[in-house]
């Protein structure tokens, strides 16, 4: 259990980290230097990161994690929201360092 936790956390790290590069640096580089390739390999890491980070989330909710507000849908709602707001994985980061914390 506290591997998955664990592998939730640096996945969403680094969806969180690749959302950004792909809104920040690939979409300048593809519509104003026309160099279209960064997106498609920002976009692919992106992709394979975001769909990680949901199997996890989604793994994790199933498995006994001692978090207040961890219930079934609610979880699942708020790390998809999470996953599709830039910087959303990592303020969830944030705030689940802080929930372990408090433990």
């Amino acid at each position: 259990m506290k591997n998955t936790f664990t592998w939730f956390k640096k996945i969403g790290i680094a969806e969180g980290i690749s959302f950004l590069v792909l809104l920040l640096i690939a979409m300048p580089l593809k519509y104003f230097a026309g160099f279209p390739l960064a997106v498609t390999i920002a976009g692919s890491l992106h992709g394979i990161l975001f769909i990680a980070f949901l199997i996890l989330a989604w793994e994790i909710k199933n498995e006994p994690v001692v978090l207040k507000w961890k219930k079934n849908f609610a979880w699942l709602a708020i790390c998809f929201l999470a996953s599709i707001l830039p910087l959303g994985t990592l303020v969830l980061d944030s705030r689940l360092k802080k929930e372990q914390q408090r433990q």
